[in-house]
């Protein structure tokens, strides 16, 4: 997995791409501890995403808590059909923001 983070005032744009999975979570983890407390909108561009596993979404879910604790919004752009009928199939349709 790789990803690419981009922090603009208090915005930050992760670009994730390749296979989201338990072995490759804690590194997304590690990205989004070291955004700065003044990010509180962060987007992930998952057009790459090749695969999430529960592990990964763990981190989303996360991620979306501390955004909502800070004001702010997330938003998931461009998830794949398979990344996308693995959120769905979770009921995480509902709890994030996704922009197809």
């Amino acid at each position: 997995m790789n990803v690419q983070t981009v922090i603009d005032g208090d915005h930050a744009s992760l670009t994730i791409e390749g296979r989201l999975s338990v072995t490759t979570s804690p590194d997304l983890e590690s990205e989004v501890e070291k955004l700065p407390a003044t990010v509180s909108n962060i987007d992930f561009y998952l057009a790459d995403l090749e695969y999430i596993s529960s592990a990964g979404l763990r981190v989303l879910v996360t991620t979306q808590k501390i955004v909502t604790q800070r004001g702010g919004t997330m938003v998931l752009h461009n998830p794949n059909d398979e990344v996308f009928d693995v959120l769905d199939m979770t009921g995480l349709v509902d709890v994030f923001t996704i922009e197809r």
